[in-house]
């Protein structure tokens, strides 16, 4: 038995959120050959709602790049921020000028200024609903796993890096859009997890994903693979490149592998 381990955006659907029937197809395959599934994301488990790729049908979920675990619907894993942590950060981000979102497993808590030209916002108040509060509203009993921000030319970024850096890891993803993870924490802690609890070698691991918050899992899996057309430095770590996204990478790389 193997595992596989998939990133959500860029590897499993694109930037208008399409899944390819090749990776729907590869992936029931891959489950029905007695192999195991799991999404491995950056997005907090209460941004992992849509129905077309929940319907996929997969084993597990590593949501907030490792901090949040799930098997089998089980929650096995979540790591939190504390709530003077957050506290911190949300006074530092108003004062600084860096909007944020707050990501955890049953809410997003998002900067009520600053993101008027971000329309993945737009998205997020659209499609969580009720999942979708402003950073105002945060009281301290909600769990965190990590947040996420827009770093502007008016921010005030070495103010705010002296607040958070002692309890966080950054992870710039195209100098605007900033990750903040809790400190020493990645994709990969979701994978160890789900081999420590199954039983599983990380040999027997397999990683896909194309971006700069997948490396450490790429690294430590047995087998890293970088989708077509992913970042310079995923394609670096991987053991193997497969085709892009709607020319049926995931199936390819799955294929590769005799794993369908």
């Amino acid at each position: 038995m193997k595992a596989v381990f998939f990133d959500i955006d860029g590897t499993l659907w694109d930037e208008t959120f399409v899944v390819p029937d090749s990776a729907v197809n590869a992936i029931r395959q891959l489950r029905k050959n007695g192999h195991l599934a799991f999404i491995n994301t950056g997005r907090a488990r209460s941004n992992i709602i849509d129905e077309k790729l929940l319907g996929i049908g997969f084993d597990g979920i590593v949501a907030a790049c490792g901090n949040y675990v799930e098997y089998k619907g089980e929650v096995v894993y979540n790591n939190c921020m504390t709530p003077e942590q957050i506290r911190a950060v949300i006074e530092v981000s108003d004062r600084c000028h860096m909007p944020i979102v707050l990501e955890g497993p049953k809410v997003h808590y998002i900067s009520p200024d600053g993101f008027e030209k971000d329309p993945y916002v737009d998205y997020l108040f659209e499609k969580l609903g009720e999942r979708a509060k402003l950073t105002t509203e945060y009281d301290g009993t909600e769990d965190i796993n990590k947040f996420s921000s827009d770093v502007f030319e008016d921010t005030d970024y070495e103010t705010i890096k002296k607040v958070i850096l002692p309890f966080v890891d950054p992870i710039n993803h195209d100098g605007v859009v900033h990750e903040f993870v809790p400190k020493n924490s990645n994709k990969a802690d979701g994978i160890r997890i789900i081999c420590e609890k199954l039983g599983i070698s990380k040999e027997d691991c397999y990683a896909i994903g194309d971006s700069h918050n997948d490396l450490d899992m790429l690294e430590f899996a047995g087998h890293g693979i970088c989708m077509g057309g992913g970042m310079e430095k995923a394609m670096a770590v991987c053991e193997y490149v497969t085709d892009t996204l709607h020319n049926d990478g995931v199936e390819k790389a799955l294929k590769h592998y005799g794993l369908i």
